[in-house]
């Protein structure tokens, strides 16, 4: 499939876990992603994989009809979108209106005010967050959840399904996928700190660890996450694929969200606080697996 079957050239800002294997899978599949990132040791892995590289938010948004933000939090996407160099300082390429991927997971009221400020430089939101992880990311396997204006979902509609094995169609109000991916998120949060909660109590039961993974996976307390992340804690591979600090970002996010809108998340908050303890003891930027040694430090 090439650049012309999804609405001209695809920029892609932020190639760090999440966004680097999508902007591999994008150049295998000949779309040849413009991409950018502040970390040069990301911009010099990108050029020598043959990704074109732009200087700035802006250049990369003179050459792309479409764009995809991937960083980490709100913070970063104002920066990318509204700085100095950002991307509204560009004149876009002539055609269909450019229209910006918001796939970081943030607050829906963040995502709100992206959507307005962009509208006001012309430019089209579509409120894209993503889930799956980088392995699957790699493969264009994702899970997105989408919520735009129906020409606008439309337009990016190939490249969506590009990069994604399921494609949730959340509605037409900007903001209800950020509401959605930080339910999800909650749920996710809650489920990865349950499972580490029963393999430390295994432990503590004289169990074998593995064993009893291997019966939880296969019995009615599996959870993908679970499945996903435990293999390698208990292998003690701590290496980040998914950063602690990121999931402990989104769980605060999904707490707030919850308590705005007057809900009671208990089991949110103390997987919170496991979090919170996490990053307390300097695992933030290992892997969301090494709660497990929050509450077992022997593993």
């Amino acid at each position: 499939m090439t650049s012309t079957s999804t609405a001209g050239a695809v920029g892609l800002i932020g190639i760090g876990a999440m966004g680097w294997p999508m902007a591999l899978n994008l150049h295998r599949r000949g779309l040849a992603p413009v991409v950018r990132d502040i970390d040069p040791q990301a911009v010099a892995r990108a050029a020598v994989q043959g990704l074109a590289v732009a200087e700035s938010p802006a250049a990369l948004a003179a050459r792309c009809a479409t764009l995809l933000v991937v960083v980490v939090d709100a913070a970063q996407i104002d920066e990318v979108l509204f700085g100095p160099d950002g991307v509204v300082q560009a004149q876009p390429p002539a055609g269909a209106p450019q229209t910006v991927l918001l796939c970081s997971t943030i607050a829906a009221e963040d995502t709100e005010r992206f959507h307005r400020r962009l509208a006001e430089h012309g430019r089209a939101t579509v409120d894209a967050p993503i889930s799956g992880g980088p392995a699957r990311a790699g493969r264009g396997e994702l899970s997105m959840m989408v919520a735009a204006a129906r020409a606008d979902r439309e337009r990016v509609d190939p490249l969506l399904h590009l990069m994604a094995s399921t494609v949730h169609d959340v509605g037409e109000r900007v903001g209800d996928a950020a509401r959605v991916k930080l339910v999800n998120n909650l749920l996710a949060g809650i489920n990865l700190v349950a499972g580490a909660e029963a393999l430390a109590l295994g432990r503590r039961l004289g169990l074998d660890p593995n064993l009893l993974l291997k019966v939880i996976n296969a019995s009615s307390g599996g959870s993908w996450i679970v499945a996903d992340r435990m293999p390698r804690a208990l292998a003690g591979d701590y290496a980040p694929r998914a950063r602690a600090s990121i999931l402990a970002k989104d769980l605060r996010l999904a707490v707030a969200m919850a308590q705005q809108a007057g809900a009671a998340t208990a089991l949110g908050e103390q997987a919170l606080a496991v979090f919170r303890a996490t990053l307390a003891a300097g695992r933030g930027d290992e892997d969301d697996a090494s709660v497990l040694r929050t509450l077992y430090p022997d593993f």
